[in-house]
């Protein structure tokens, strides 16, 4: 079994569709959506449309929460904040229903995922450092648990201590915890433009790292046409 792990795909169709033509061609059995399939870029009826096709496992993100109810109850930036208002009104009802109704945290066979942390995952926390990873690696019940929200890759391991590691590929230690960030497919942030996800080989024990180049300048063409924010399309190169 060899699962692919997607976050944070944010309405980037072209990001979206170029991840998962990447997850077949390694051979992923497999799909897990950690969340914000909505939010920020052009294509979020799409992207919903996408996930609920593949019909895998799917946790609730916060832009995912706020877009699917009449207006926000949570503190956004103003680009966010922009964008949700926009979001809201390409999803359908139905659309929304499902977003609604996404759970925040799920057991998929072996492992855990939860979009932002696990010990308040309706919180929508952020874990950036070992100190953050802490609190969720206590309630963490299973070896493994990938989380999003951060849209900065990476992975902490808790043996002795909590130590952040690069993931790139990461042999699984039945000894250990590992939290792991799988990135994000629709809009990174840690320096590098190319989507990002993960790939869980749960038979050999490793975690690998995809980073997949995209369409970018269609993605921001389509942003600066639905009227959002030119910041949105111009941070997508930037990777930030």
């Amino acid at each position: 079994m060899r699962f692919a792990i997607l976050s944070d795909l944010h309405a980037n169709l072209e990001a979206t569709e170029a991840v998962l033509a990447d997850a077949r061609e390694r051979e992923c059995s497999h799909y897990v959506c950690l969340g914000d399939v909505v939010g920020y870029n052009a294509n979020p009826h799409e992207c919903v449309e996408i996930v609920q096709k593949m019909e895998c496992p799917v946790v609730k993100g916060n832009h995912d929460e706020q877009a699917s109810i009449a207006e926000s109850t949570r503190d956004f930036n103003a680009l966010a904040e922009m964008a949700i208002n926009w979001t809201r009104e390409q999803l359908s009802d139905a659309d929304k229903l499902w977003l609604r109704d996404l759970p925040f945290t799920r057991q998929v066979h072996d492992f855990t995922v939860v979009h932002a942390t696990l010990d308040t995952p309706e919180g929508w926390d952020y874990v950036f450092n070992n100190l953050d990873a802490v609190a969720s690696f206590t309630n963490q019940q299973t070896t493994v648990c990938f989380f999003g929200h951060t849209h900065v890759a990476g992975a902490f391991v808790r043996d002795d201590g909590v130590k952040r590691v690069k993931v790139d590929q990461l042999t699984i230690e039945p000894t250990k915890k590992y939290f792991i960030n799988a990135g994000s497919v629709g809009q990174p942030r840690d320096g590098d433009w190319r989507a990002a996800y993960c790939i869980y080989d749960v038979e050999n024990n490793w975690v690998e790292q995809r980073r997949v180049k995209y369409d970018v300048a269609t993605a921001q063409d389509k942003i600066i046409k639905a009227g959002l924010p030119r910041l949105l399309a111009e941070r997508l190169k930037l990777g930030r």
